[in-house]
């Protein structure tokens, strides 16, 4: 049989999503932004939802979501996607509002908005991507940025004595009432990325449900800012990102995992 023989409709077991758009991603090549991107439209593509959906995307590598997500976005100050998205639900209470964020946006300049946003409990869904490092302005250290490790900003590696730890926010939103559903995941295989889809799907079901903010961290690499090829980014990504940033649920359906 010709490989001409089989393209056809009927044969065909997977095809972009039309939410995402043909521009050429601009990331990094190995970053996980592509995927969480693409993840995030396919479950608004197959919910249905996309005419009532809208996204927020702030400061950062994350400022680029609107030249790929096909779909309603809006762009809010350093750190303030949060509040943003708070006026959006606020005013269209029917719609299906996120917001796109890094580790240094959501962490660090943004970290009031986070908080407050998820302690009101608004009915939105938060995808929070942690890199451990600011990625798009040189490699500095972030919020994130772990023990021990270099960036631009702490040549000699961070120090706990005088940079603080590394701050699990997402642990941290996890004990506030009016945060309903909290996950930690990542993208960089295909089993991680099927676990990150349903996340988001139960996210933006909760949303359906009016059941209050659903925060979903995705612990991703950043080659470049961390000085290594993307298969080395991975490895050392799962040995030291996952000890100190572990995935899986955090709080489903209200209630804290024990």
């Amino acid at each position: 049989m010709e490989i001409l023989d089989i393209i056809k409709p009927e044969n065909q077991v997977f095809c972009k999503t039309k939410l995402m758009t043909d521009t050429a991603l601009s990331y990094c090549p190995g970053c996980g932004h592509g995927t969480a991107h693409n993840l995030t439209m396919e479950v608004i593509d197959e919910m249905g939802i996309v005419e009532d959906t809208i996204g927020v995307a702030p400061v950062g590598c994350s400022v680029l979501a609107y030249d790929f997500m096909n779909i309603d976005m809006t762009q809010a100050a350093h750190g303030r996607a949060p509040a943003v998205a708070t006026a959006i639900a606020r005013t269209w209470p029917e719609k299906y509002v996120f917001t796109y964020q890094g580790d240094g946006d959501l962490a660090a300049i943004g970290t009031a908005e986070t908080i407050h946003a998820c302690n009101r409990g608004e009915n939105i869904v938060i995808i929070f991507v942690n890199n451990g490092i600011y990625g798009m302005t040189g490699g500095q250290m972030a919020p994130t940025t772990l023990e021990g490790m270099i960036s631009s900003t702490s040549p000699y590696g961070r120090e706990i004595k005088s940079m603080g730890s590394p701050l699990k926010m997402t642990e941290l939103v996890a004990n506030l009432p009016g945060v309903y559903y909290v996950t930690r995941q990542s993208v960089h295989t295909h089993k991680h990325a099927r676990k990150a889809k349903k996340a988001i799907q139960k996210a933006f079901e909760n949303t359906r449900l009016k059941k209050g903010l659903s925060f979903i961290e995705i612990v991703s690499n950043c080659n470049s800012g961390w000085k290594m090829t993307p298969n080395e980014s991975n490895i050392w990504m799962e040995e030291n990102m996952f000890k100190y940033f572990p995935l899986g649920d955090i709080k489903v359906d209200g209630i804290l995992k024990q």
